[in-house]
C-alpha cells in the first residue's frame, strides 16, 4: 500500500480487513503471504545456467584447447583413422573442459549460496497481534496487516503505520535511512503533503530504524522489496563491479601464455621439417601431419587447461574457510583482493567492541556519619549472560550482594524501572536482548546482584536452566512489585518513572541522567543500614566528584537511579511528582573492548597494515576506548593521529595529505565522511577495506577496495559490500586478510606447479626433436599426463595451510604481477630439469638399461635411417613401448615430487613438512594408483601405449625425478635471502605479466 501515509488509520485497516484488537487470523496471514510475499528481501537476480555454462568457456587458453581438439580429430580422419583412436585425444581434451566448466559452474552457484546463508543474519523478530493473542516471530513471517507492537529500542521489522499510541509519544531514530541525527517524532494523523519524502511521512515506521522513546502499534503495509530499505537496496546492485587485480592478472597472463605456446609449437614443427620425409611416416606429407599433431599435442601439454578451475576452486576453498572464521564472503573474486589490504578502517561500536553495554562500575554512599563515605563496587562479565559477580574496592567479591540495602534496592529499581527484555537463543547458545541497551545492562545487573534472605541463592541460580536463568531475579521483582504506572523517558526531563505497588506501599522508582536525577533528590539512601540521611552541598559535591571521575577519565556511561515513597492508593504518575527523591546510586556502563581486538591490531601492524578507527563518538571518548583497546599504546598521544571530520575537512590540501598518512582515528563522523576518507586513501594508492552497517554507509562499501559490512547491519549496506562479518568482531576482519594472502599464495603456487610442469613437457618434445631422437612421448600419453598431474594435485595446493610468516610480510601491491621475473626464472630452472629427466629416462633404456638394447647414442640419433642400412639390431626397437613407458612415468614422478615442492613458496620442506597437507598428499597417492592402473592393466596398457616395469626400472626413475626437490629447497634458500631479490631485478625485463594498473578494485 503505497498511500497509506495520506489515509486514515480506518482506511488502512480496511483496505487489509484487519480488526486492530485482534490482529490477522491464520487464514487471513496465509492469504496475505500469497498475495504480497514474505518479508525478506528477493534474491539478486541469477546467470542463466547456460550463461553459467558458456562464461566457463569464455578465456583463451580454453579455446585453444577447443581449436586443438578439433584440429586433433580432424588430422585422426586424414590419417584414416576411425574408431576409439580417432575419437581418443579430442575426447579427453573435452572431457578435461567439460570438468573444468563444471567446477566453475558449481563454484560460482556455492557463490550465490552464501547468498542464502546471509538472509539468515537480516532476521529479527516482532512482537504480533494475531487471533487476539501477542507473540513473538521472526520478522521474515510478517504479512502486510499484521498489528505490531514497538517499543524503545525495538527495530522495526517491515514499513508500518501508526494506528495507536500506548505512550505519550513515540520518537525513532532514521538516521539509518536518511542519514538525520536527530530522531523523529511519529503520530497518528494522515500527511496532506505531495511528493512527501521520508521524514514527512510521520505516521509511517520504517524497515530497520529504531525506536528511540515510546510505544505504539502499527499495521504492517510493505515487506521486503516492497519496503523503503528495499528501493535503497534495489537501486544499489544496478552498480556492476570491476574484475579485481587477480582476474586481470590471470587474464594478461593467459594471452601472454597463448603466444609463447603458438610461437613454440611453430617453432617444434619447422625444427622437425627434416624428418617429414622419415620412411616411417610413409611420406612427406604424412610426416607434416604427424610432426603437426605432435605440436597440436604440444600445445596441449604447454595450456595449463586446469588452471581457471582450479583458482575458482581455490578461491571457493577460501571463502568457505573463511565462512567458519564467521567472514561470509559475497565476491568470490574479492576474496584475494583482501591479500593487497594496505589500510582498514574501522568502526568502533560491535567491531572493536562487543556492542553490549554491561555495568562494570557502581557507586553508593556506604556512610554520613563520620563525613560522606562513599563506597564503591567492580562488576565482572561483559556480555548480556547473567554471570559475572560484585567486588568491593579492594577487589573482594561480595558472596550475597543482595543483602546491602543499596545494592538491593539498585537490582529492584533495575529491573523494575526497565521496558527491556533478556532471552536466552538456544539455537545461537547466546543471551540477547530485545530493547535499549543500556536498559539490558540494568536487566542483567539485576542478575547478577541476585536475591535477598537465601543463603543458597548463588547456588541455586547456577542450578536453572539458561531460558529461566535469564531473568529469574527481574521477574521475582516484578512478581513483587505490579506496575501502576509509568511516566515514560523525554528528552527534557531525561528520565524515567514508574509507580509500583508492593505489600500496601507504593513506590515510585526512577532512573535517568545523574544530573536530571541528583537534582531531583533530597535524601540519600545509605548502603551501611539502609537509613536515609538528607541531601546537603557537601554530599552532592562528593556526587559531582565521582560523576565526573566515571563518565570523564573512565569514560563510562552513568545512570543515577532513585526512588520516593508515594501516598497510598496513588494510581496515576505525573512530572509534578518527580521530586524530593531519595538517592540509591550512580551506575557506570560501557561497551566493552573485544579482547582479541588488542592482538588483531599487533597483527595489522605487523602486517603493514594500518587501521584508522572511524566513530561518530566525540573525540575524548574514542581516543579513552582506544586507549583501552590497547591497540594504540605505541602512540605517545594522539596529537597529529585523531582529528575529528570537521578538523580534517578544515585542514589545507597539502596538510590533508600529510594528516592521512598518520591518521589513527576520525571521531564525529558522518556516513558521507566514510566515502570521503577512502577517496582519500585511494587517492594515495592505498587498498582500503571499509567496514559499516547502515544504509548511508552502502556507498563508501561500494567505494573501498573491500567492502565489509557488519552481519548486524543491514541488508542494503550486505549488498554493497564484499564481505560481511557475521559476528561483527574486528579480529574476524585480520584473519580473512590472512586467508586472503594465503588464498594469494596458494593461488601462485598452483600457477607455479602447472607451469613449471607443462614447461617440462614442452622441453621433453623441444629437446627431443632437437637431438633427433624418437618421440619420447605420445600424444595419449601427454593428455594423460596432462589429465593426472594437473588435476588432483594442483587442486590440492588449494588446500595448503598459511605460511607460519604470511602476517609478516608487508601487503603485495596490486599492480605486482602474478609471475615476477625471479618466480619465472625459477619455472623455467624447474620446468628445464623436468623435461631433461624426462628425455634422459629414454635415453637411458636404450643405452644403459639391462633389458634394453644397449645402442650407441649415435645409432639413437640415427634412427630413422634404421630401415635403410645394415644394424646388429632390429628397427622393432624403436617402437617399443618400454623407453615411452620410462619417459612417461619420470615425468608423472617428477612432477609429484614438484607438487610436494609448492607446499609453500619460499619455506623449506623442512619447515613444512608434506603432511601438513594431507589432502595433496592423498592426492600424489591417488595419482601413482591411476598410474598404476594403465601400467599394469593390460587393456588400459594397451590404449596407452605402455608397458610393466621393473623394479630396476622404478629406481632409476625415482633417482631421475627426486632432484627436482634438492634443486628448489636451493632456489627458496636464495628467495628467502637478498640473492632472491637480487635475481628478481636482474629478472625483471622477464616478467610475464605487464603491470598496467596502479590500482584497481
Amino acid at each position: 500500500m503505497e498511500d497509506a501515509y495520506g489515509r486514515s488509520v480506518s482506511e488502512v485497516l480496511d483496505f487489509f480487513g484487519v480488526d486492530s484488537t485482534k490482529g490477522l487470523a491464520d487464514f487471513q496471514v496465509s492469504q496475505h503471504a500469497r498475495l504480497y510475499g514474505k518479508n525478506v528481501l528477493p534474491e539478486e537476480e541469477r546467470t542463466p545456467f547456460w550463461k553459467l555454462v558458456f562464461k566457463q568457456f569464455d578465456d583463451l587458453l580454453v579455446k585453444i584447447l577447443i581449436a586443438a581438439a578439433l584440429v586433433s580429430f580432424v588430422l585422426a580422419l586424414i590419417n584414416g583413422e576411425t574408431g576409439l583412436t580417432a575419437f581418443l585425444e579430442p575426447s579427453v581434451i573435452l572431457l578435461i573442459l567439460a570438468a573444468n566448466a563444471a567446477v566453475g559452474v558449481i563454484t560460482e552457484t556455492n557463490a550465490e549460496k552464501a547468498l542464502e546463508e546471509l538472509r539468515a543474519y537480516q532476521a529479527d523478530i516482532a512482537t504480533v497481534l494475531r487471533n487476539g493473542c501477542f507473540s513473538i516471530l521472526p520478522a521474515t513471517e510478517l504479512v502486510p496487516g499484521d498489528i505490531v507492537e514497538v517499543s524503545v529500542g525495538s527495530k522495526i521489522p517491515a514499513d508500518m503505520r501508526m494506528i495507536e499510541m500506548l505512550t505519550g509519544q513515540l520518537r525513532v531514530d532514521q538516521a539509518i535511512l536518511t542519514g538525520e541525527s536527530s530522531s523523529v517524532e511519529k503520530d497518528l494523523e494522515s500527511t496532506i503533503a505531495t511528493n512527501a519524502v521520508y521524514q514527512d511521512k510521520t505516521n509511517i515506521l520504517f524497515s530497520g530504524t529504531v525506536v528511540v522513546a515510546g510505544r505504539a502499534r502499527a499495521v504492517v503495509i510493505g515487506v521486503g522489496a516492497n519496503t523503503a530499505m528495499g528501493s535503497i537496496r534495489d537501486s544499489m546492485l544496478r552498480t556492476d563491479d570491476e574484475a579485481t587485480p587477480l582476474k586481470k592478472k590471470l587474464d594478461e597472463f593467459g594471452t601472454f601464455l597463448a603466444k609463447v605456446i603458438a610461437g613454440i609449437c611453430v617453432l617444434v614443427w619447422i625444427v622437425n621439417i627434416g624428418h617429414f620425409h622419415d620412411p616411417a611416416h610413409g611420406g612427406i606429407l604424412r610426416g607434416a601431419i604427424h610432426y603437426f599433431k605432435i605440436a597440436v599435442a604440444l600445445a596441449v601439454a604447454a595450456i595449463p587447461e586446469g588452471l581457471p578451475a582450479v583458482v575458482t576452486t581455490c578461491l571457493a576453498l577460501g571463502t568457505k574457510r573463511m565462512a567458519r572464521l564467521n567472514a561470509i564472503v559475497r565476491s568470490l573474486p574479492s576474496v584475494e583482493t583482501l591479500g593487497c589490504t594496505t589500510v582498514i578502517c574501522s568502526d568502533k561500536t560491535g567491531t572493536l567492541t562487543t556492542n553490549m553495554m554491561s555495568v562494570s562500575k557502581i557507586c553508593v554512599f556506604h556512610s554520613v556519619q563520620n563525613g560522606p563515605e562513599v563506597a564503591e563496587f567492580g562488576v565482572s562479565g561483559t556480555t548480556y549472560a547473567p554471570e559475572g559477580f560484585i567486588f568491593d574496592s579492594t577487589g573482594v567479591q561480595l558472596e550475597f550482594p543482595a543483602q546491602l540495602p543499596c545494592l538491593l534496592h539498585i537490582a529492584m529499581c533495575s529491573a523494575l524501572c526497565n521496558e527491556s527484555l533478556l532471552q536466552y537463543n538456544p539455537d545461537k547458545g547466546n543471551y540477547e536482548k530485545i530493547g535499549e541497551s543500556t536498559e539490558v545492562a540494568l536487566r542483567v545487573l539485576a542478575e547478577k546482584v541476585g536475591l535477598p534472605g537465601f543463603d543458597s541463592m548463588p547456588s541455586a541460580l547456577n542450578m536453572l536452566s539458561n531460558h529461566e536463568r535469564a531473568s529469574y531475579c527481574n521477574h521475582y521483582w516484578e512478581n513483587q512489585f505490579k506496575k501502576v504506572s509509568v511516566l515514560e523517558f523525554s528528552r527534557d526531563r531525561k528520565m524515567m518513572s514508574v509507580l509500583c505497588n508492593h505489600k500496601h506501599m507504593e513506590i515510585m522508582f526512577c532512573k535517568g541522567a545523574p544530573e536530571s536525577i541528583i537534582s531531583r533528590c533530597t535524601n540519600i539512601l545509605c548502603n551501611s543500614d539502609g537509613s536515609t540521611i538528607p541531601m546537603n552541598a557537601t554530599l552532592r559535591a562528593e556526587l559531582d566528584s565521582r560523576l565526573n571521575s566515571f563518565a570523564g577519565k573512565e569514560t563510562l556511561r552513568c545512570l543515577a537511579l532513585a526512588l520516593k515513597i508515594m501516598p497510598m492508593g496513588q494510581q496515576t504518575l505525573s512530572i509534578d511528582d518527580e521530586k524530593d527523591l531519595t538517592f540509591i546510586g550512580l551506575v557506570g556502563m560501557l561497551d566493552p573492548p573485544r579482547e582479541e581486538v588488542r592482538n588483531a591490531m599487533i597483527s595489522c601492524m605487523t602486517a603493514g597494515i594500518r587501521v584508522i578507527v572511524v566513530t561518530g563518538d566525540n573525540k575524548s571518548t574514542a581516543e579513552s576506548v582506544c586507549r583501552k583497546i590497547g591497540a594504540f599504546d605505541h602512540l605517545v598521544d594522539f596529537i597529529g593521529h585523531s582529528y575529528t571530520a570537521a578538523e580534517f575537512e578544515e585542514l589545507p590540501g597539502m596538510q590533508q595529505t600529510v594528516a592521512l598518512q598518520r591518521m589513527a582515528l576520525l571521531s564525529r563522523v558522518e556516513p558521507s565522511h566514510k566515502r570521503m576518507l577512502v577517496e582519500a586513501l585511494q587517492n594515495q594508492n592505498e587498498v582500503v577495506a571499509m567496514t559499516g552497517d547502515g544504509v548511508n554507509d552502502a556507498p563508501a562499501l561500494k567505494k573501498a577496495d573491500i567492502g565489509i559490512a557488519m552481519g548486524s547491519g543491514t541488508a542494503v549496506a550486505k549488498s554493497a559490500s564484499d564481505m560481511v562479518l557475521a559476528d561483527d568482531n574486528f579480529a574476524t576482519i585480520v584473519a580473512a586478510v590472512a586467508e586472503g594472502r594465503a588464498i594469494y599464495n596458494n593461488t601462485k603456487q598452483f600457477i607455479r606447479y602447472m607451469i613449471s610442469s607443462n614447461i617440462g613437457e614442452v622441453v621433453c618434445i623441444f629437446v627431443a626433436a632437437v637431438l633427433g631422437i624418437p618421440d619420447t612421448l605420445a600424444p595419449v600419453q601427454l593428455l594423460w599426463v596432462n589429465l593426472v598431474t594437473d588435476g588432483l594435485p594442483a587442486t590440492a595446493i588449494g588446500f595448503n595451510k598459511q605460511d607460519s610468516d604470511v602476517m609478516k610480510a608487508k601487503p603485495r601491491k596490486v599492480s605486482e604481477a602474478v609471475v615476477t621475473g625471479w618466480l619465472f626464472f625459477r619455472y623455467l630452472v624447474i620446468g628445464a630439469y623436468v623435461g631433461l629427466a624426462t628425455v634422459a629416462g629414454f635415453i637411458w633404456w636404450f643405452i644403459y638399461s639391462e633389458t634394453g638394447p644397449k645402442l650407441p647414442y649415435s645409432e639413437l640419433m640415427n634412427f630413422d635411417t634404421c630401415p635403410t642400412r645394415e644394424t646388429a639390431y632390429p628397427c622393432s626397437i624403436f617402437e617399443d613401448r618400454h623407453p615411452s613407458t620410462v619417459s612417461m612415468t619420470v615425468l608423472v614422478v617428477v612432477e609429484m615430487f614438484n607438487a610436494l615442492n609448492n607446499l609453500s613458496e619460499n619455506q623449506s620442506l623442512l619447515v613444512i613438512p608434506p603432511w601438513s597437507n594431507l589432502w595433496l598428499v592423498a592426492s600424489i597417492i591417488i595419482t601413482m594408483f591411476l598410474h598404476m592402473l594403465i601400467l599394469y592393466i593390460p587393456p588400459l596398457a594397451t590404449l596407452f601405449s605402455v608397458t610393466p616395469l621393473s623394479w630396476n626400472e622404478w629406481t632409476v626413475i625415482l633417482y631421475l625425478s627426486f632432484p627436482v626437490i634438492i634443486i628448489d629447497e636451493v632456489l627458496k634458500f636464495f628467495s628467502r635471502n637478498s640473492h632472491g631479490i637480487r635475481f628478481n631485478f636482474r629478472f625483471r625485463r622477464f616478467e610475464a605479466l605487464p603491470r598496467k594498473e596502479l590500482r584497481d578494485k
